[in-house]
């Protein structure tokens, strides 16, 4: 993907690619012939601007190669589109999935690019005749179009959330039972794992992931064998951009993301998790 070389700094992340898959991740190629474990989800997966993200801590401490599928800004389509990334994850010892937000996939209202899952291809004819009023072609990105949507008409913007949170959830179901039943989902987030309103949140469409919510989380419970709730603590969110690796035009990118420390807390909770689960098969 081109946007894994655009201004990403020192930070070498020896992109690399698996089988078939058209999906440039993160390296060094992890090998596929012993017992390994994989990762997916987006950018705080793939760990940009982050020397060693969450995965590599969780192969360190765990002593076993830990497949890398982090796509910067993807949704699910990214993954449950592409048989080959399907086929690793369902081989694996474990694969613990990023909750990712229900605005990158595409769904009877919208299309997205079906790798790069941020991008906004087309409005259905069904969005536009709830947004007669929107110019749809001046949206590039999925961030763009629901920020218009919303401030044309909150009240018609609930009827776009509903399409979302449903796509989303037939989406990840369907990924999941791809994957198999060595699945384990991971919240990793500053945002709470409840069910409040989304418009009550300070970061309203800023936030991460997007429209999911709790009780959405709690269906996909029967097809996972936990659920890992990694909310960084106050003091890792404190250290801001300490010890990522960015170049200083994209210093207001990496503010918005978690850091060092919190990819640290992050593995220390997969790592009990996937001990414990190893510890009682």
């Amino acid at each position: 993907m081109r946007q894994d070389s655009i201004d990403m700094g020192d930070l070498s992340y020896s992109p690399c690619r698996y089988g078939n898959s058209r999906i440039l991740f993160r390296g060094p190629r992890r090998p596929l012939d012993r017992p390994y474990l994989a990762f997916i989800g987006g950018t705080e997966t793939y760990g940009k601007f982050i020397e060693k993200p969450f995965p590599t801590l969780v192969e360190t401490a765990l002593r076993q190669p830990c497949v890398n599928f982090g796509c910067l800004n993807a949704g699910i389509d990214a993954f449950a589109n592409d048989p080959t990334i399907m086929e690793i994850c369902n081989g694996a010892d474990m694969t613990v999935v990023q909750v990712l937000g229900a605005n990158n996939l595409s769904n009877r209202f919208y299309s997205v690019h079906p790798r790069r899952n941020d991008r906004f291809l087309r409005a259905a004819t069904v969005l536009q005749a709830i947004y007669p009023e929107v110019e749809f072609n001046d949206c590039a990105f999925t961030g763009q179009l629901l920020a218009r949507l919303f401030e044309t008409s909150p009240d018609r913007f609930d009827i776009v959330v509903h399409e979302l949170r449903q796509a989303w959830l037939a989406r990840m179901q369907t990924m999941l039972r791809q994957i198999g039943p060595n699945c384990m989902l991971l919240w990793f987030s500053d945002e709470p794992l409840d069910n409040a309103d989304w418009v009550a949140r300070p970061a309203q469409l800023r936030a991460a992931p997007l429209f999911i919510t709790a009780s959405m989380i709690d269906t996909l419970r029967p097809l996972v064998r936990a659920v890992v709730t990694a909310i960084p603590s106050e003091q890792a969110l404190a250290q801001g951009t300490m010890g990522m690796q960015y170049p200083p035009s994209q210093q207001s990118v990496a503010a918005e993301m978690l850091g060092v420390r919190c990819h640290v807390e992050a593995a220390s909770k997969l790592v009990m998790a996937l001990r414990d689960d190893m510890f009682s098969i």
